[in-house]
């Protein structure tokens, strides 16, 4: 059925789609009016007893508000800033300025389902920190407002500890992100979320709620500092939590490389030729009555002696066993007279890298006197108060991105910051010949007046955060001149940059219409196409051609690495031929098309072509409809 919102631009409203489902698995929770029946939804959980609401669960004020706010749709977009962008033609990264809540719902029109990999760090709640009021939506006070137009950024609030919703207020800003966030993730892809000890408790109840407890991976411990501080007063504090969950139970690889310290372990006593190999104890720590199905005889093949464990079961079945006799596997000790034998394990099994642990020393991810140091030399000093230092999320992109298929992926960061995340996936990618694309999203948050930021010329963190970039693409680039580089070098560089978008306020200004709650869909259709009419009739809108291009691409599912190529072919109206890798379509904005336009897609009907509605009559659009069917697609504006 149609309704208003086929003919304005919102992200896809995900509350619609969940009721939807709910509707098409069980039709019999709804009434006759298509709402949702709670009371059904009760007794299909608990029969017995609709009454009964008590249940282990982790609630806050305001938890039910931050997850509609979650799946409420947005009527925000992506313009594309060419004049801050660096190497956009050859590029696939984005750096998104923006609030990241907005940011991540438009997103998902293109990038649902897409994203391998997310590294946050955000705000730590220690009572100073800024935090996301969350009132950036068209429907509350606009978020362009409180940009005053893109020049003097957005003032944000700060969590007081004295504020009674202090956790509250924390949990809210991460529920509703986290949620979004989740369904950008492909089936196989993790998330890494930075933590001190302030919050990490709530934080994992979060995380075991939106991702589930049984997709926990682990608690990294990162040691942040070797020294000690002098200015704590009880403790002092050398290490921060790293969060990992996965999103599915989908199957990931997750190995660290290899290390001279580890393969050193490795020897090869009796000349086996296979190679180098380690042992492992064949006994298990479980004992003989808790695993019978273990407990059998085994035979040294150099004394003849049967053995039995007097305690504890061995590791393996009988069969496997007798497979490890048969392929030599078992070690007896230099004189085959140990008591009990080992299993061994060979170097070259080893090939795809070691489980890493839990404990990230700093030799290895870096420290935070590092990332200052490193972030110094890029940008100047004093610019961003405590970096995180490339080499740390460098250290987290090659555990999950280590397999050669994965490594042209898509790595996040919603919380960009200074932009730690898009310099660790340009290092990376030089290191490994990877073709990993970023995407970070920084809000325009106002810089102190009196910080070395503002005085650097910095007014807002979202443009240290390009800025940063743009001195790795510029460093990469200037210790290459002069130098003798292979073709596979010349496209590592040539895929150093990114595209710069801000959010922006929809070019069509009808999505501005709010529909009657106390109407239904028909009447709120008859609503808005009255709506449409006054507008027509008010004025003719000037419009930017291409900010209007990448919106609608966007709500057509585009990536924002689309390109676009003009088409000389069309000689009365502007076509462009758009196409992101994935999807494509012809598209044009032009006020009135023209008959041979018309016909040209009359008679070429296997590709998608999208236009004004109100560039065509009556007659042409219908005439469009039935040749094209779904290939069709006419936007109001």
């Amino acid at each position: 059925m149609e309704t208003y919102k086929d003919h304005i631009t919102l992200s896809p409203d995900m509350n619609e789609e969940r009721l939807n489902k709910l509707r098409e698995l069980f039709p019999d929770w709804f009434t006759q009016e298509g709402y949702l029946d709670i009371n059904e939804v009760k007794k299909a959980v608990n029969p017995n007893s609709v009454e009964e609401t008590e249940r282990y669960e982790f609630r806050w004020f305001g938890k039910s508000a931050a997850k509609r706010n979650a799946f409420t749709p947005t009527r925000a977009t992506l313009h594309y800033d060419e004049k801050r962008s660096v190497n956009a033609e050859t590029t696939e990264n984005i750096i998104i300025e923006g609030e990241n809540l907005e940011v991540l719902k438009v997103l998902t029109s293109s990038y649902r389902n897409k994203v391998k990999c997310i590294y946050i760090d955000p705000p730590y709640n220690t009572g100073e920190d800024f935090l996301y009021n969350d009132d950036f939506s068209e429907s509350k006070k606009s978020y362009w407002e409180h940009t005053e137009v893109k020049e003097e950024g957005i003032t944000l609030d700060t969590n007081s500890d004295s504020d009674g919703r202090f956790h509250s207020n924390w949990l809210d800003d991460m529920y509703s992100r986290l949620l979004v966030a989740r369904t950008l993730l492909r089936p196989d892809g993790v998330i890494f979320i930075s933590m001190d000890d302030h919050e990490i408790h709530h934080l994992r109840k979060v995380c075991d709620e939106v991702f589930g407890e049984e997709n926990f991976l682990v608690n990294i411990i990162w040691e942040k500092r070797q020294t000690r501080s002098n200015n704590s007063k009880l403790f002092g504090t050398n290490t921060e939590h790293i969060v990992c969950y996965r999103r599915s139970q989908e199957i990931i690889d997750i190995k660290e490389p290899r290390t001279d310290s580890a393969n050193a372990l490795y020897s090869n006593p009796d000349n086996d030729p296979r190679g180098l190999w380690t042992s492992i104890l064949y006994t298990n720590p479980a004992l003989r009555e808790e695993r019978p199905n273990l407990c059998y005889t085994i035979t040294n093949p150099f004394t003849g002696e049967e053995i039995e464990h007097p305690t504890n079961a061995w590791k393996y079945e009988y069969n496997t066993y007798l497979q490890h006799v048969s392929e030599n596997r078992l070690w007896w000790g230099q004189d085959g007279r140990n008591k009990y034998p080992r299993l061994k394990k060979f170097l070259s099994d080893m090939e795809g890298g070691m489980v890493p642990t839990n404990i990230w020393k700093s030799e290895d991810a870096g420290t935070t006197d590092k990332a200052t140091t490193e972030l110094e030399s890029l940008i100047g000093r004093g610019i961003f108060p405590f970096p995180k230092p490339a080499q740390l999320v460098q250290k987290a992109i090659s555990y999950i991105i280590n397999k050669e298929e994965d490594k042209d992926c898509i790595v996040l960061d919603f919380f960009a910051g200074s932009g730690t995340t898009g310099h660790a996936v340009m290092n990376q990618n030089m290191k490994d010949g990877g073709h990993r694309k970023f995407i970070l999203v920084q809000i325009p948050q106002l810089t102190d007046e009196n910080s070395n930021a503002r005085r650097a010329g910095f007014k807002t963190i979202s443009e240290i955060t390009i800025a940063r970039n743009k001195a790795v693409v510029e460093k990469y680039q200037k210790e290459s001149e002069g130098k003798i580089i292979d073709e596979n070098y010349k496209q590592q560089l040539d895929q150093l940059g990114f595209k710069v978008f801000t959010l922006s306020k929809s070019s069509f200004p009808r999505t501005d219409f709010t529909p009657d709650p106390t109407k239904n869909e028909e009447e709120n259709l008859a609503l808005f196409q009255e709506y449409i009419k006054e507008k027509e009739r008010q004025l003719i809108i000037a419009f930017n051609e291409e900010e209007v291009v990448t919106e609608i691409l966007i709500k057509q599912g585009f990536m924002l690495t689309y390109k676009l190529e003009k088409q000389p072919r069309f000689t009365q109206n502007t076509v462009y031929w758009a196409t992101d890798g994935e999807k494509e379509a012809y598209i044009t904005v032009d006020a009135n098309l023209n008959d041979e336009t018309v016909e040209y897609f009359m008679q070429h009907t296997d590709k998608k072509f999208i236009c004004i509605e109100r560039a065509l009559d009556t007659t042409k659009k219908f005439n469009l409809k039935e040749k094209m069917q779904e290939k069709f697609y006419a936007f109001y504006r």
